[in-house]
């Protein structure tokens, strides 16, 4: 192991999305997938296997078609999640298994109900069994911060022995601070006889706003890997945000003389398309991807920046892929002008259709005047939202806000490609008019339990966005809309729920044919 080098892991498809209202689709989370692969990240934790079907599945996918980082599945100290994790991660040109069990006094008594060494013997167990999936194999001792050293000592020797080569140090519960941490740290490179024949990796929560200092801290003690997720997602209070240490280690690199692989000028735009398909909005004094992260109000400030940048900034929003220009876009702009601007902005020809957002581009040029690089994205992740196998197809809507106690909207769906419907109904306002109108086409009913509207860019033009979260099949669903007036951006948001729905029960379909058979 290169001592100069610090492994980035990336859980934001694993423990990340534990956190969200809604579970992501199989394509967000290869959406997901490609750009924290984009990223520069060294490993990818993409999901929990054994949890369920979909989730298998995703991880299936994403094994086959994600290239780059090692693909890691997460399962727990049991032969079935061995197995599960196995299959799934099977197709990847890369691969890892990473396995767990508690090793806390409070844990082996309250939930595993079991001794150290029952525990230790069940981990070497699935040690061995990963062991014949892949070379790669990481183990965890859950809840490291609340062990004994000397217990987690005895687990993580004979975890070696038995062939992890990575060995996972935990704060599952955000409850250790930096001091502490590093001498977690220090104590197991010093006690556990063949701690060189492993790299030592950490996975803090931030519980006490300490998961980045702690892991910069373990990284001091002679840890060698980082698990985080992108914007810090997680369950509780998150994790430890990845674009926060990579910044750390680029920015100090002088102080702790370590490089990660990590792609800076990803950042920006990797951290946006997390909180886009997560629906977890950044807040705007977020370090290195908040909103005012590079913003300076005091005068002082100010005029120290305008008379040397590095008075105040310690760095360039360019290093995270933060464009400070702009061009003016305007009807009259060509498709050369566009595909200049989506490649300023970090974006390669793969990741659009110029015909697609050209032409989207021209309608919306036409409404606003002038277009900026927040509508640009604004259309491209409208677009990537469309899907040419969707059974359900927005054709019109028309409809009027009043200040009247009924309002009346019409709607127009494509089902299933046949010719498009209408419906007109009445309701509390437009978007309740068009959601009744919807329910009585579809026939499929769904319970609204959040509804938010964000403007994607400033001023009175700005497009905007509708986020739902709604309940069917006993899930939560999320759909989201963009468009200029917020009618449109709402029942787009719900046509999106209803597609995911479609998937779902397609899905469960095929699972009631497989267990008939």
């Amino acid at each position: 192991m290169n001592q100069d080098k610090v492994i980035i892991f990336d859980t934001t498809l694993r423990d990340g999305e534990q956190a969200l209202r809604a579970s992501l689709s199989k394509r967000e989370k290869l959406q997901i997938a490609h750009a924290i692969a984009k990223l520069g990240v060294d490993v990818m934790e993409v999901g929990f296997p054994v949890s369920s079907p979909g989730d298998f599945d995703a991880v299936n996918s994403i094994a086959e078609q994600v290239k780059g980082p090692i693909i890691c599945g997460l399962a727990r100290a049991m032969e079935k999640d061995i197995i599960a994790c196995g299959e799934a991660l099977a197709p990847a040109e890369k691969r890892r298994i990473h396995t767990f069990i508690a090793t806390s006094p409070i844990h082996l008594e309250h939930k595993l109900q079991k001794t150290l060494e029952q525990a230790t013997e069940m981990a070497v167990n699935a040690i061995k069994l990963a062991k014949t999936y892949t070379d790669d194999v990481e183990f965890s001792c859950e809840d490291a911060g609340r062990t004994p050293v000397a217990d987690l000592a005895y687990v993580i020797e004979r975890a070696i022995d038995a062939g992890a080569t990575t060995i996972n140090i935990p704060d599952t519960v955000g409850y250790t601070e930096p001091t502490e941490f590093a001498e977690i740290i220090s104590g197991i490179k010093n006690t556990v006889p063949n701690i060189d024949k492993a790299i030592i990796s950490v996975h803090c929560h931030n519980d006490l706003g300490l998961a980045v200092a702690n892991s910069i801290a373990a990284v001091q003690a002679g840890a060698r890997q980082i698990e985080c997720t992108v914007n810090g997602i997680g369950e509780r209070a998150g994790n430890c945000a990845l674009e926060e240490v990579a910044m750390i280690l680029q920015t100090r690199k002088e102080r702790f003389g370590v490089d990660t692989n990590i792609k800076s000028e990803e950042i920006f735009r990797t951290s946006k398309l997390v909180s886009q398909l997560c629906n977890m909005p950044v807040q705007q004094n977020k370090a290195i991807v908040g909103a005012n992260a590079f913003a300076h109000s005091s005068g002082i400030h100010q005029d120290g920046i305008l008379k040397a940048q590095n008075t105040y900034e310690i760095m360039k929003p360019e290093h995270i892929g933060m464009q400070s220009n702009e061009l003016n876009l305007t009807s009259r702009s060509g498709r050369h002008v566009i595909q200049h601007r989506m490649t300023e902005m970090g974006y390669s020809d793969n990741d659009y259709n110029l015909d697609d957002i050209y032409s989207d581009f021209l309608l919306l040029a036409d409404k606003k005047g002038q277009v900026h690089d927040y509508d640009l994205e604004a259309i491209l992740f409208d677009q990537q939202l469309k899907d040419d196998s969707d059974y359900y197809k927005l054709t019109s809507l028309q409809g009027l806000s009043s200040n009247s106690a009924v309002n009346t909207t019409t709607v127009g769906v494509s089902i299933g490609g046949e010719d498009a419907i209408y419906k007109a109904e009445t309701g509390n306002g437009p978007i309740e008019a068009a959601y009744n109108a919807l329910k009585q086409m579809t026939h499929i009913d769904l319970n609204i339990i959040d509804f938010k509207l964000n403007s994607k860019g400033e001023g009175g033009d700005a497009i905007g966005q509708v986020d739902i979260i709604a309940q069917s099949m006993g899930r939560n669903f999320h759909g989201t809309g963009l468009a200029t007036d917020i009618i449109h951006a709402g029942v787009k948001a719900y046509i999106h729920v209803l597609n995911l729905v479609h998937r779902a029960q397609q899905v469960e379909e095929i699972k009631e044919k497989h267990q008939s058979i």
